[in-house]
């Protein structure tokens, strides 16, 4: 079973950063892509970012390219989202989760962080 667990969240300006860590423990984190995932209040859950097994393949939302940046460090079981320039329309609660492949399904995703929540406001 493989567990994962969100933190560093918070409240931000907008303009402002924030780097999200995913701990990943259970099974071997090599096996899983690790995708980003983010829910405003009344919307439906967005994919935000995914890295490969590896890490060396990286996918963003429209949104986000150029402000986020996704990595992760096989040896320590952490995937991180740094999170720049953010807006007020980034608020919302992001969660990590893991798949075989990357995909913005999030029903593909087999196991899910409880989220952390990230508000940008002035």
């Amino acid at each position: 079973q493989l567990q994962l667990v969100e933190s560093g969240g918070g409240l931000v300006q907008p303009g402002g950063s924030l780097r999200l860590s995913c701990a990943v423990s259970g099974l071997n984190l090599e096996r899983y892509v690790i995708g980003w995932f983010r829910q405003a209040p009344g919307k439906k859950r967005e994919g935000v970012s995914c890295v490969s097994n590896s890490g060396t393949d990286y996918y963003y939302g429209d949104s986000v390219k150029g402000r986020f940046t996704i990595s992760r460090d096989n040896a320590e079981n952490v995937v991180y989202l740094q999170m720049n320039s953010l807006k007020p329309e980034d608020t919302g609660v992001y969660s990590c989760a893991a798949a075989s492949i990357c995909t913005n399904w999030d029903l593909q995703y087999d196991y899910w962080g409880q989220g952390t929540q990230v508000t940008v406001s002035s």
